[in-house]
């Protein structure tokens, strides 16, 4: 991993996101002129289980994006519809999914996955049929750099791209902040034994160790699990200044609460995958020992999300866009924005169409509602801000603002 320092930031940032609520029942897409050629943008998330918060969030910021743009004729001459599916949280489900959306020849690209693992399932059946996958929550960074982006980066996928920073800025900005702002020197590492957790927390590790920090344990939870008393005990045994998490909050939450009840009083640090109000409900009580990273800037201090926020709300969706809307909203835009450069004029959406949208998402620079939208060569994007929250007052509060580069 190449050396990373940490720029801090005091002024606004133009990036990211933390949840809202907003109430009202959801409207339709808006419909084009009955001329219109049909293509679809396709979405794979958690539609139900404990994950469905987020996944919902980001169904209803793309169809909002995409009934924008129907109303607006922004595609000229075609019709976008939105073809969500349920991948219940499981890869299996999540790559069937993929084949099925990758089979329908009307579907131009997909907004997807909320979890990395879903993602390994799904970016190799579309990336055979050049079909774009964007995602606006992955963070390992094997999904655009290879399964050895440590030593030798090499893009796996030419179609799959993300508006979220990874695992590699993420777990080093969470280490810098637990060793330099914390002031921790032994950390006991827990993940979910999923992708996701694994390189958050393996990230975190090695950045945490270049600080002079030493990992005094390491343990993982299964999917589920909402008993941790024994590993409650090795924890305690082993005296840390500060747990790290890599994992979803479903789990993370219960194991941090039962940590606390259990005499580990010390900081309980993690990455995206907390940030919920399922997280701070779950602790039971306002104010906590409890950090957690998300990627981008907190959206009060977005002027460019304003619009964003005030059309979700009117649109009257039931549910809160919560952590990843905005970066849903924005992956949808670019898609649309690809779209619009590539299918006026065309007939079908065939092999070579297709290609030319990956091209065209490849090119595409945009002012979004998390801020710049751009992507690198290897189909990351360009902004790497992160935010450090701790639970206070009832909910995630924000603590520091910054990136690393280098």
């Amino acid at each position: 991993m190449r050396s990373l320092r940490l720029v801090r930031y005091t002024a606004p940032l133009l990036i990211g996101a933390l949840a809202l609520s907003a109430c009202g029942s959801k409207k339709e897409s808006g419909a084009g002129a009955s001329s219109d050629k049909v293509v679809k943008i396709g979405m794979i998330a958690p539609l139900t289980g404990s994950l469905s918060a987020l996944g919902l969030g980001m169904k209803n910021s793309a169809d909002l994006a995409i009934n924008q743009a129907n109303k607006n004729g922004t595609v000229k001459g075609w019709k976008i519809q939105f073809d969500p599916q349920d991948d219940q949280e499981d890869p299996n489900t999540g790559g069937a999914a993929a084949s099925k959306l990758a089979s329908d020849n009307q579907v131009a690209a997909v907004i997807g996955t909320l979890q990395s693992s879903i993602a390994l399932q799904a970016a190799p059946q579309l990336n055979k049929q050049s079909i774009v996958l964007i995602s606006p929550a992955n963070t390992n960074p094997s999904l655009t750099q290879g399964q050895t982006y440590l030593t030798t980066k090499k893009r796996p996928f030419a179609s799959y791209f993300r508006v979220a920073t990874t695992d590699l800025i993420q777990g080093a900005f969470a280490a810098d902040y637990a060793a330099s702002t914390l002031k921790a020197k032994k950390v006991y590492l827990v993940n979910d034994k999923l992708v996701y957790g694994q390189g958050l927390c393996q990230a975190f590790g090695t950045e945490f160790k270049k600080k002079g920090g030493t990992v005094v344990g390491t343990d993982f939870v299964t999917k589920d699990q909402k008993e941790f008393g024994s590993l409650v005990s090795k924890v305690k045994a082993a005296k840390p200044d500060l747990v790290f998490y890599g994992g979803q909050f479903p789990e993370g939450a219960p194991f941090a609460k039962q940590l606390s009840d259990g005499g580990v009083k010390v900081p309980f640090m993690g990455g995206d995958g907390l940030v919920d109000k399922s997280f701070v409900a779950t602790l039971g009580t306002p104010t906590a020992n409890s950090y957690a990273t998300n990627v981008g800037a907190a959206v009060e201090d977005l002027p460019s999300a304003a619009t964003y926020v005030s059309d979700y709300k009117a649109a009257g969706y039931k549910d809160a866009f919560s952590a990843y809307g905005p970066n849903t909203y924005d992956a949808a835009q670019v898609l649309i924005a690809a779209l619009a450069k590539v299918l006026p004029g065309k007939t079908t959406i065939d092999d070579s169409v297709r290609a030319e949208i990956v091209q065209a998402v490849q090119a595409t620079q945009l002012d979004g509602a998390t801020g710049k939208v751009s992507f690198d060569e290897f189909g990351d994007t360009t902004n790497k801000v992160i935010t450090m929250y701790k639970v206070e007052s009832g909910e995630f509060k924000k603590k520091e603002t910054g990136t690393f580069a280098g």
